[in-house]
């Protein structure tokens, strides 16, 4: 059994931590692609953004989805 533990602990620490989605640079991307890497950046400045503000209002887990819909929605009606 303790072998096993031990194995287990070597596997979990191992392995990688897992990463978010970084940042979309549109200079890395080929040129017929950039515009679309544009938007994608801006949509995730928007999101961030929005995750912020939901950070900060101490939002719950299970409400936090509505919430960053509100916020996304609200910011799109803005532009």
């Amino acid at each position: 059994m303790k072998q096993f533990i031990i194995v287990a602990a070597i596997a979990l620490l191992a392995t990688a931590p897992a990463r978010s989605q970084g940042l979309v640079d549109p200079s890395k991307v080929a040129p017929e692609y950039r515009e679309a890497a544009e938007k994608r950046r801006a949509e995730q400045i928007r999101q961030r953004e929005c995750a912020l503000k939901a950070d900060l209002a101490k939002v719950l887990p299970r409400d936090r989805t509505d919430y960053l819909n509100h916020c996304l929605d609200t910011m799109a009606a803005k532009q």
